[in-house]
C-alpha cells in the first residue's frame, strides 16, 4: 500500500491533491502537513513514505532549499514538486535538485494524477507542454553541485542556516533552538566548510537564492561569488 504525503499550506490546494492522489491510487494511506518543519517531523516519523507531493513556497521554505532538506535527509523518498510557477527553467532547477517531477497548481487533477503514478512507478514526470522546452536546457552541473552540498548539512545544521538567512545572532540562534551558543558555531563552521562558504553573510546569501526560483543558476551564482572573495 503506498504511502503518500501531501505539504502544502493552502487546505483547499491540499485536498484538491487528496483526491487527485486517491483518483490515481485508491489504496493510498494519505498525510498532510502545512510547512516545512511539520513536513520533516511527519517523514521522519514514516520514514518509509513512498513520495511526497510539496510545494516549494511553504512556512519555513526559501523555494528549493526546502526540496534540499527533503533530499538531504529522506533521499528514499520521491518528491514531486507542485508550483504556481509554471516555467520551464524552474522545472529544470527542481530536476537538477532531486526532484523526480514536477506538476503546475494549474494543472487538471488528470494530468495531477498521471503524474503521482509516473513518480510511484519509479520514472520522471515533466509537464507535456513543458516536455520540449525543459529537454531544450541543459542539465546544470553547477546546481547538482549545489544540490550535493545542501545534501551533506544536517537537519539542525538547516535550520541554523535558515535562521542565519533572517538574520538572526548566534545567541538569538540558540535561544530559538534550545542549544548552547557554542553549538551554533560549531554548525555555523560545519555549514560553512560543506558550502565552500567563509561567513554568515556568504552563506546566508546562497541560501535566499534558493528562493530565487525563477534564475536557473541563482543558487550556485551566489555560491561561485562567494568562492571568488576568498
Amino acid at each position: 500500500m503506498p504511502s503518500v504525503l501531501i505539504a502544502d499550506d493552502h487546505p483547499l490546494f491540499r485536498a484538491a491533491l487528496n483526491q487527485s492522489v486517491h483518483a490515481a491510487l485508491p489504496e493510498a494511506e494519505i498525510a498532510e502537513a502545512s510547512d516545512l518543519p511539520s513536513t520533516m517531523a511527519r517523514l521522519a516519523d514514516a520514514p518509509d513514505t513512498d513520495m511526497i507531493l510539496l510545494d516549494l513556497h511553504m512556512p519555513g521554505s526559501l523555494g528549493v532549499s526546502g526540496l534540499a532538506r527533503v533530499r538531504g535527509q529522506f533521499p528514499a523518498v520521491a518528491v514531486l514538486v507542485v508550483s504556481a510557477h509554471d516555467d520551464a527553467r524552474i522545472v529544470r532547477r527542481v530536476l537538477d535538485h532531486g526532484a523526480a517531477g514536477f506538476v503546475s497548481k494549474g494543472a487538471p487533477s488528470t494530468e495531477i494524477a498521471a503524474a503521482v503514478r509516473c513518480v510511484l512507478d519509479g520514472d520522471e514526470w515533466i509537464p507535456p507542454h513543458l516536455a520540449a522546452q525543459v529537454a531544450a536546457l541543459p542539465i546544470d552541473t553547477h546546481e547538482r553541485t549545489l544540490a550535493r552540498h545542501l545534501a551533506q548539512l544536517t537537519e539542525q545544521q538547516h535550520r541554523v542556516l535558515a535562521l542565519v538567512a533572517i538574520g538572526l545572532l548566534n545567541k538569538q540562534i540558540a535561544d530559538r533552538l534550545g542549544i548552547q551558543e557554542r553549538t551554533v558555531k560549531a554548525h555555523l563552521s560545519a555549514i560553512f566548510e560543506r558550502l565552500g562558504v567563509r561567513n554568515r553573510t556568504q552563506a546566508s546569501g546562497l541560501l535566499r537564492a534558493l528562493d530565487d526560483i525563477d534564475m536557473q543558476r541563482g543558487g550556485m551564482d551566489a555560491l561561485d561569488e562567494a568562492r571568488a572573495d576568498d
